[in-house]
C-alpha cells in the first residue's frame, strides 16, 4: 500500500551515495514487507468474522503511517522542488494523468463489476507510494527527484485525488468528493505535517528512532490489508484473479509510460528511472481507506493486492534496471581502460 509504504526506508535511499549496509536495509524492506502482507491477507481470510469489525480504524492506521513518512522528511525534500521544478511537474502530471487514467481503461476493458472498478480508479487517483524512493535508490535512479515528486504529490492529495476520483468513477458509484477531501485532510496531510513539524522541533530525539519506523509502518499497513481482506473474504474467490490480472496490467503499464515520459522529455536514464516509479507506484494504504470509508470493504480489495504487487514488480524491475547500469559501467570502463 504505499510502500513498503515504510517511510523511513526512504530516508535511508536519500543518500544517493549511501554504503553497503543503507542498500542491504532497502533491499531487506522490499523483501520483507510484501511477504508481512501477503501473511496479513491470509490472516484476514481465514478469520473474517474477527477483524471485519476493525474496518473504521482503517484511516486512525493509515494516519501512523503518514505521521512516520512525515518524521522522515526535511526541509531539503521542498528545497528539492524548486531547484529542478520543470522535472518535478513533469512527474507530477504524468502521475496523475498517466495513473488515473489506466486505471479506468483497465476497468472498462476487463468489464469490471462497479465496485471493483470504483476500486481500481481510486487507486489510480493516490499520490505516489513512498517505496517508490526505495526501488528509485535501489534502480540507481534519480533519488532526489523521487522524493520531490512523492512529497507534492501527497500534499496535493486533497486537491487532486477526490475530483478525479469522481470524474472517473462517479460512472460506478457515487462519490462524495468533498468528504473524500476532508479524509485526505485528516488521515493524510495532517499527520505528515504533525511529522514534519515534530522532526524539525526535536530532531536529536526523533533520530534515535528512526531505525524503527520503517516496521511500525509495514506492521500498520498489514494490519489494514488485514482489515480490508477480511471484509470482503467472502467475494475474494471469485474476484481475487480478476483484481490480480487489473492490478498488473494497471501497475506494468504505469511503470513502462513513467519511464517512456522521462525518456520523450530527455531526463536521462536516472531521472527517467525515478519517473517510472514515481508513476507506477501507488499509495494503496490510502486506497483502501477511501475506498473503505467512501464505498465498501470490496472496492478496497485492489488497493490490497496492490500493495503487495507493486512493491515485488518495483523490486525486480529496480533489480534489472541496476543489473543493466553495472553492465553498461563496466563496458564502458572496459573501453576506456583499451
Amino acid at each position: 500500500m504505499s510502500s513498503p509504504e515504510t517511510p523511513t526506508a526512504a530516508g535511508a535511499a536519500r543518500s544517493a551515495a549511501a554504503p553497503a549496509p543503507a542498500d542491504r536495509a532497502a533491499r531487506r524492506a522490499v523483501t520483507v514487507f510484501p511477504v508481512l502482507v501477503i501473511a496479513a491477507g491470509v490472516v484476514g481470510l481465514l478469520l473474517p468474522d474477527t477483524f471485519s469489525g476493525f474496518g473504521p480504524d482503517v484511516p486512525y492506521l493509515l494516519g501512523l503511517v503518514m505521521f512516520c513518512m512525515g518524521l522522515t522528511m526535511s526541509l531539503d525534500d521542498f528545497k528539492g522542488v524548486a531547484r529542478r521544478p520543470w522535472a518535478v511537474l513533469l512527474g507530477l502530471v504524468a502521475h496523475y494523468v498517466i495513473m488515473p487514467g489506466l486505471g479506468w481503461l483497465v476497468a472498462h476493458l476487463l468489464h469490471l463489476t462497479p465496485t471493483l472498478a470504483a476500486g481500481v480508479i481510486l487507486v489510480g487517483c493516490a499520490p505516489s507510494g513512498t517505496a517508490s524512493n526505495v526501488v528509485t535508490y535501489l534502480a540507481r535512479g534519480d533519488v532526489a527527484l523521487s522524493v520531490s515528486v512523492a512529497t507534492v504529490s501527497t500534499v496535493l492529495a486533497p486537491l487532486l485525488t477526490p475530483p478525479l476520483t469522481l470524474l472517473l468513477a462517479g460512472q460506478y458509484l457515487p462519490v462524495d468528493a468533498g468528504s473524500m477531501v476532508t479524509d485526505i485532510l485528516k488521515t493524510v496531510l495532517l499527520p505528515v505535517v504533525a511529522g514534519l513539524a515534530v522532526r524539525l522541533a526535536a530532531g536529536r530525539y526523533v533520530g534515535r528512532v528512526l531505525g524503527a519506523m520503517p516496521w511500525l509502518s509495514s506492521l500498520a499497513i498489514a494490519a489494514i490489508v488485514t482489515v480490508v481482506v477480511a471484509g470482503s473474504a467472502h467475494a475474494l474467490k471469485s474476484a481475487a484473479l480478476t483484481v490480480l490480472l487489473a492490478v498488473v496490467i494497471h501497475n506494468g503499464c504505469g511503470l513502462a509510460l513513467g519511464y517512456g515520459c522521462g525518456r520523450l522529455a530527455r531526463l536521462g536514464r536516472p531521472s527517467s528511472r525515478a519517473m517510472a516509479f514515481e508513476v507506477g507506484m501507488q499509495n494503496s494504504g490510502l486506497a483502501a481507506s477511501l475506498a473503505t470509508a467512501h464505498f465498501s470493504p470490496l472496492a478496497a480489495l485492489p488497493a490490497a493486492v496492490f500493495s503487495v504487487w507493486h512493491n515485488v514488480s518495483g523490486a525486480v524491475v529496480a533489480a534489472w534496471m541496476a543489473r543493466r547500469e553495472t553492465r553498461g559501467t563496466g563496458a564502458a570502463g572496459a573501453a576506456g581502460r583499451a
